[in-house]
């Protein structure tokens, strides 16, 4: 059984923090997944998109979705649940929120399967995330600027239920 804790996952798009997610947080005695892009959604007008060269406004919305995730995480957290905060934490961003939860236990999960996995599962996508750069730059990028903390696991070659077991094994009590 895992430890109550937030459970911090990242990694680049398409690389299948969603899906691990949710059945990470299934696997909880009272489990909770936050998905940071529902609170980008949640914008119905005046949304600023990230991009390779994201405005002012498309940073400050990042950073609002980042607020609002940590406090909705820690405000579950503090009544009794386990907690499965997912989203795109790229470089430096992974500081910024870990600065947010500083004073919970905060558990930080990377999932980085290669480059050509990658490709593939965001063709088989129902949605498109790379607009205006490829696959190859922001990993390349994302594999260069993200601090090397936290549990790293290649999960190329593994299903999703695969990956979840790897880190129940990687984090049990």
């Amino acid at each position: 059984m895992l430890e109550r804790a937030i459970y911090l996952i990242t990694g680049v798009m398409a690389s299948g923090k969603s899906t691990v997610a949710e059945l990470l947080a299934s696997k909880m005695e009272k489990g909770v997944h936050l998905r940071g892009d529902v609170f980008r959604r949640m914008i119905v007008s005046g949304r600023a998109e990230m991009s390779a060269q994201p405005s002012d406004e498309a940073i400050r919305q990042l950073h609002l979705r980042y607020r609002l995730t940590a406090d909705a995480g820690k405000t579950y957290y503090d009544n009794g649940f386990s907690v499965v905060l997912q989203d795109n934490y790229y470089g430096e961003e992974i500081s910024r929120i870990l600065d947010m939860l500083k004073d919970y236990p905060v558990q930080i999960i990377v999932l980085c399967p290669n480059v050509e996995t990658v490709k593939k599962r965001e063709k088989m996508r129902g949605k498109i995330g790379y607009t205006g750069f490829t696959v190859e730059a922001l990993y390349a990028d994302f594999m260069k600027e993200t601090p090397k903390i936290g549990f790293w696991l290649d999960t190329s070659e593994q299903s999703p239920e695969q990956s979840v077991e790897d880190i129940l094994l990687h984090f049990a009590e």
